[in-house]
């Protein structure tokens, strides 16, 4: 690939930079004029240049369905109920269908790596579902970096087993929807240690600040030590529980080696419905997990499914979020959907510094408030040095 010199890039510091793009990898920056001219120039006067994001929790099998199935009465239970019913008549081509068209709208707003949850379905092919999404995986190898782990609540052994062979990358699971929690834990982490992937569980999607989710992990993973990676997405009660201890719990957490996926969007949807005054925010407490050291990732969760009716599968939709509603500083907010998500998929630092991968994001934008702030749609995504999406909007006043 022929090496790429970017000119007049705004760099997330406020500097004005030039780089140049070779191997894939970011080899030099410098100030304006003092790289060499090359075969390939791009001028990014005008935009501010970031890591390119990763979504690390998406539900690419059950996106683009709010209208198909129905709206519920919009809390949890009910957004369950509607899934499953809807569920029944899933097939293998919807789901391709229309997680195609969920991620050409990620890579649009810059995502180069995602990972998703597959249903393990109802019906005589319950993992036809996950079988699109690796077919998707395949089809899309070098724009999008895609892992898939499969979710389930109480599925048999076989079929887990199968789900790895088919291509699963880990198992995943809703402890806090079993009957015993802890036993739910205890065999998710025996199942994935004997098939060599990951684990990525929902945990205490909830507001009870009794939930135990997160610290039954975290004892766990403390106890038999897992050679895997280690997600725990939501942990909402979190958020409710009092903060001397969820600053123990955050500790636990971190030295459990355990990642932590924020899901503000559908969250803040769901929860706190039965509390009409003074609504707590249904949100993981981000603060004191980032000040226990716990790697702190977000993500835009459900698109316009029965869990969430809206969302724009923009990574810097969800750091607003974190801003307005986490009381993150924009440079936290920010590295939450770029830096902490690749952490939490286990891939290398990305973004416009020399040695990192070449996965950036240009945004047409004079600061990091106005890129998260105005939802600037004007984009260039570049992927191991190479763009792979540009975005350009034509705006027009009578």
């Amino acid at each position: 690939m022929t090496p790429t010199t970017i000119r007049g890039a705004l760099l997330p510091d406020r500097s004005i930079c030039d780089l140049l793009l070779d191997g894939g990898r970011v080899t030099a920056v410098a100030p304006p004029g003092e790289l060499p001219s090359g075969p390939s120039e791009l001028d990014l006067s005008g935009y501010l240049l970031l890591p390119a994001p990763a979504e690390p929790h998406a539900h690419l099998d059950k996106a683009g369905t709010w209208d198909l199935a129905g709206a519920p009465p919009c809390d949890l239970p009910s957004a369950v109920a509607a899934w499953r019913h809807y569920a029944e008549y899933v097939t293998e081509e919807d789901v391709r269908v229309r997680a195609r068209r969920t991620l050409d709208d990620m890579l649009a707003n810059g995502v180069t790596a995602v990972r998703t949850h597959a249903d393990v379905l109802p019906g005589a092919d319950p993992l036809r579902g996950l079988r699109a999404l690796v077919r998707l995986r395949e089809e899309l190898r070098g724009r999008i970096d895609l892992q898939v782990a499969v979710l389930h609540t109480d599925a048999p052994d076989e079929v887990l087993c199968q789900a790895v062979e088919l291509g699963a990358d880990l198992l995943g699971g809703c402890p806090h929807l079993s009957a015993d929690p802890a036993a739910a834990i205890e065999r998710v982490l025996r199942l994935a240690e004997q098939y060599g992937v990951g684990v990525d569980l929902h945990a205490d999607e909830n507001l009870s600040p009794g939930a135990t989710d997160l610290r039954l992990l975290a004892d766990a993973v403390r106890r038999r030590p897992f050679a895997g990676p280690v997600t725990a997405s939501h942990c909402v009660s979190l958020g409710a529980t009092d903060p001397q201890k969820a600053a123990h719990i955050a500790k636990e957490t971190a030295q459990a080696g355990i990642g932590v996926v924020a899901l503000p969007i559908t969250n803040l949807y769901l929860q706190g419905r039965d509390r009409p005054s003074l609504t707590p925010r249904g949100l993981t407490a981000v603060r004191p997990l980032l000040e226990a050291g716990v790697t702190l990732a977000a993500g835009g969760d459900n698109i316009r499914d029965p869990f969430n009716p809206v969302g724009r599968a923009d990574p810097l939709e969800t750091a607003g979020l974190l801003v307005t509603a986490g009381h993150l500083t924009l440079d936290e907010a920010a590295h939450a959907v770029t830096h902490g998500a690749r952490s939490v998929l286990g891939l290398p630092a990305a973004g416009p510094y020399e040695g990192a991968v070449a996965d950036l994001l240009a945004v047409r934008a004079g600061s990091l408030s106005e890129a998260l702030g105005a939802a600037c749609p004007d984009r260039i995504v570049f992927k191991a040095g190479r763009i792979i999406s540009r975005t350009t909007m034509v705006r027009e006043f009578f």
